[in-house]
């Protein structure tokens, strides 16, 4: 049978199951999807691929899932480094958007995002941005895959003047891009619950039933959120998203650093998906989510990078390395996030909170070939007494070498092929010089 691709690898990490490793093994996808993944000698005796990728070196794994991040934000890198959540927002990063965030900004800000995030195995992110049409429209010129967030907040941006304005764009959007590729859906992004008030929010709840979209928000990020809560509506934010009916396996929250047994209870029972940034928390002092109590409670916890601006850069790599040493020491046992559930966090747990278990996450028969190279024959990471182990703990993302999205190969011994790296070096440039004069502190 004639084929697209055979790729055979040294190993193959399939997710599903958690923990399995196959050693010279193939991965045959036709179609844009995966046909098979059996053993070299097999696959080769049974399909003739127009494509044949020998990584003798290489393990394959599904491409990783960046279930939060603010890919614009990638140009705000490094701006207002050391503060803490409110002061860097409010007395930083908001003003910069004020006056910068404009389409031209959307645009090269995602352009150098998505560059990097393919560079690191990232084939599919999470957005949360102004601007979310050109944001869809740059992921489908880049070949990736993304959930594209409709913000919406009670403050006035560049891109809505207010709630009303925030849905009549967002619906705008959605109506004219759900059709235009398949890679890209849409869901509604309420900031958080403490810049969007309750009749924003039981509109979103209303249009993510209709529409059947999900819904991603910041929840539980600082104790000081929790704090103004309790002053302003009498509750934590959560028991308020409860009281709203917004709690539900359609909602993503992010951070959840703040969280009583009670309310890891709660999540539990209402399906609710939690994604955990955690270099993003510890950089801007936010806390730690709780991701062992979480798990045995049987919450799905995906992993996000946050933006660039927070973190500072877009490497699902490290945040699983981080996320797997962090809960040892968060729970006081080394056993707590072992490696491979870290790995299913970074892959199937993510296309699980976006809805996509279905689709990617895993290599898997039938599913898309979201597909990443790890190179794991450099001297760091010898002897190689165990892939996964050392997937997490030892390699970086400066290993991956090629990457696919849907069969189509975004990147090729380390180089681009959607995207053209000089040009967006070269726009970095410009919008270095402008943010830099524009606020002499930074």
């Amino acid at each position: 049978m004639q084929v697209d691709t055979l790729i055979a690898a040294r190993w193959i990490i399939p997710v599903e199951p958690e923990g399995l490793v196959l050693e010279h093994h193939a991965v045959v996808v036709n179609d844009g999807r995966i046909i098979g993944v059996l053993p070299v000698a097999q696959a080769l005796a049974l399909y003739q691929p127009r494509q044949l990728e020998e990584l003798p070196q290489h393990a394959l794994i599904p491409g990783f899932v960046n279930a939060h991040t603010h890919a614009a934000m990638t140009l705000m890198r490094g701006v207002a480094n050391d503060l803490p959540l409110m002061d860097w927002l409010q007395n930083h990063i908001w003003p910069l958007e004020q006056r910068w965030v404009s389409e031209s900004f959307v645009r090269d800000g995602n352009d150098l995002a998505m560059a990097e995030m393919i560079r690191g195995g990232i084939t599919c992110f999470n957005d949360m941005y102004f601007y979310p049409e050109i944001t869809a429209k740059r992921v489908i010129v880049a070949g990736m895959r993304a959930t594209i967030g409709l913000i919406v907040a009670d403050f006035p941006t560049a891109w809505a003047s207010g709630p009303d304005e925030y849905f009549s764009r967002g619906l705008a959007v959605f109506d004219e891009l759900r059709a235009a590729a398949p890679l890209v859906q849409f869901s509604f992004a309420p900031h958080a619950p403490y810049t969007v008030s309750d009749p924003a929010l039981g509109r979103i709840r209303t249009l993510a039933a209709e529409m059947d979209l999900s819904v991603h928000i910041h929840l539980h990020e600082t104790a000081n959120e929790i704090d103004k809560s309790i002053a302003s509506h009498g509750v934590r934010p959560l028991k308020r998203l409860q009281r709203l009916e917004f709690l539900g396996p359609q909602l993503t929250s992010v951070h959840m650093t703040q969280l009583t047994d009670e309310e890891i209870i709660l999540l539990a029972q209402t399906g609710v998906n939690v994604v955990h940034c955690p270099e993003s928390n510890m950089k801007l002092a936010s806390g730690f989510c709780p991701v062992a109590r979480l798990l045995e409670a049987g919450i799905n916890v995906a992993l996000g990078t946050d933006g660039a601006a927070s973190n500072n850069d877009l490497d699902l790599m490290g945040e699983m390395r981080t996320a797997a040493l962090l809960a040892k020491v968060v729970a006081g046992d080394a056993g707590a996030l072992p490696a491979a559930r870290a790995l299913s966090m970074a892959t199937l747990n993510g296309a699980k909170a976006l809805g996509l278990e279905h689709e990617i996450g895993s290599l898997k028969n039938g599913k898309s070939a979201d597909i990443a190279a790890v190179n794991l024959n450099l001297l760091e990471n010898q002897p190689l007494h165990d892939p996964i182990s050392d997937l997490v703990y030892s390699a970086s993302r400066h290993q991956i070498s090629d990457v696919w999205v849907a069969g189509r190969r975004l990147l090729k011994n380390r180089e681009l092929t959607t995207l053209d790296s000089a040009e967006i070096l070269a726009r970095c440039e410009i919008w270095l010089d402008r943010l830099s004069t524009a606020q002499p502190s930074i």
